[in-house]
């Protein structure tokens, strides 16, 4: 199964990401260091972030997952920094 999934940090940011072999396990690969940033050592002690399924299919080809995560992310506008975590594709700033 191929998934689309959203997380969401204890600071509301979040970060869209695709998992072509579904691993429950897996949880993203935002940059460690600009999560980090965002929280003291104190609140990184105890910290509790939300997966949630935007979308599965069985027969999706991985280009059309691809192409399906970075219109979620367009539209969830995880990669505005002040939103999210994700930095591709570049946020532009509307005009």
């Amino acid at each position: 199964m191929k998934i689309i999934y959203k997380i969401t940090y204890p600071n509301g940011k979040i970060y869209v990401g695709s998992d072509t072999a579904y691993n429950i396990n897996y949880f993203g690969s935002a940059n460690p260091q600009l999560v980090a940033n965002d929280f003291s050592w104190e609140q990184q002690q105890d910290f509790a972030i939300r997966k949630e399924i935007l979308w599965w299919s069985e027969t999706a080809s991985n280009s059309e997952v691809i192409k399906l995560e970075m219109t979620y992310i367009r539209s969830l506008c995880s990669n505005n920094p002040t939103i999210g975590y994700n930095r591709h594709p570049p946020f532009k700033e509307p005009k």
